[in-house]
């Protein structure tokens, strides 16, 4: 074991006064596996390390004085550069000379929609508390801007759990409490609510405005392995889509509407169940990275529409359509 290795786990377990004990755990299980992975990979561990002192501050001040985000919250690099910060974190872990990036013509159309100040919505899957920082980290050398300024829908973990926190801060985020935790604690349920109408305001008020891209999961939570251990994309809400296909309808500039289809669990595995307390496991396995922009989706004229009976019809068929986009294009990454 390393000197500087050695140093980082008494730093943790002298942290043990300032965070919970089973942080503690969390935190040493993500350190050995995390250094296992950087070394297998060829990565330069003690940098890999200095970084991970950092994220041990960063956490620790998130104990002590927990940031609260805002309905927006714009990325923030300065005094700290959080997003530098994520991508140095992550890179590490990503094999990337065996990741791939795919459907490169749709992201030069988006770029120059965005260039004209037309919106573009993502309706993509959603596998780890990272992902935004893996798409920043596939699209570093192709289309770096496009990676730094998207905007990611946020729900509740990733803006509550002091672990997640510091590479939130250096995201754009629009910040929404998702159905599943919205009740969690009662108390709290008109206050969650309210944040959520802002936030919707402010949404609107970005498409207005023109030239953003903005990732929704319109699952609502991360994909899961099924019984036969097959990470499986899981099913769109037709809620979700709705609501930002309505959102879209409203604003005074176009919206354009393109699947996104990522593979990324075996970075960071969530749980096998959807957990309401905060305090999951970390433990990263490495590896390849996938992305697939798919073709742009009309969304009043896709195969199969015009069998819809009714309204709440046409909303499941057209969330059916995404997904199957999107599943038909995971599905096309290498194993």
């Amino acid at each position: 074991m390393s000197s500087k290795l050695q140093k980082l786990l008494n730093k943790i377990e002298t942290s043990s006064e300032a965070i919970p004990e089973k942080y503690v755990q969390i935190f040493k299980e993500f350190l050995t596996s995390s250094q296992d992975v950087v070394r297998e990979h060829g990565e330069d561990v003690d940098r890999f390390l200095d970084v991970f002192d950092t994220f041990i501050d960063r956490v620790k001040e998130q104990f002590a004085s927990p940031y609260h985000f805002e309905p927006y919250h714009e990325k923030m690099r300065t005094p700290f550069d959080y997003y530098k910060f994520g991508l140095d974190f992550l890179r590490p872990l990503v094999d990337l000379t065996h990741s791939t990036v795919t459907g490169m013509e749709n992201l030069d159309k988006m770029e120059a929609l965005l260039e004209k100040g037309e919106n573009v919505v993502l309706f993509a899957n959603h596998q780890i508390e990272a992902d935004p920082q893996a798409i920043s980290i596939l699209l570093e050398k192709s289309h770096p801007k496009f990676g730094e300024e998207l905007i990611f829908i946020a729900g509740t973990r990733v803006t509550s759990d002091p672990f997640a926190i510091p590479f939130s801060m250096g995201r754009n985020l629009l910040c929404i409490h998702s159905k599943k935790y919205i009740d969690h604690p009662p108390e709290e349920k008109h206050e969650k609510q309210m944040h959520n109408k802002r936030t919707m305001e402010r949404m609107g008020e970005l498409f207005s405005e023109g030239g953003h891209a903005i990732y929704v999961a319109p699952s609502g939570g991360r994909d899961r392995a099924n019984e036969e251990g097959e990470v499986e994309v899981a099913p769109f809400d037709p809620q979700s889509v709705g609501m930002f296909y309505l959102m879209a309808q409203k604003s005074e500039k176009p919206t354009h509407f393109f699947p996104l289809s990522l593979s990324t669990h075996h970075l960071l595995p969530p749980p096998e169940t959807t957990e309401l307390e905060l305090g999951e496991s970390r433990i990263t396995r490495g590896g390849a990275i996938h992305l697939h922009f798919g073709d742009e989706v009309d969304m009043e004229n896709f195969p199969g529409l015009e069998k819809a009976k009714d309204k709440k019809e046409e909303r499941q068929m057209r969330a059916d359509y995404l997904w199957q986009c999107v599943k038909k294009n995971y599905e096309q990454f290498p194993k």
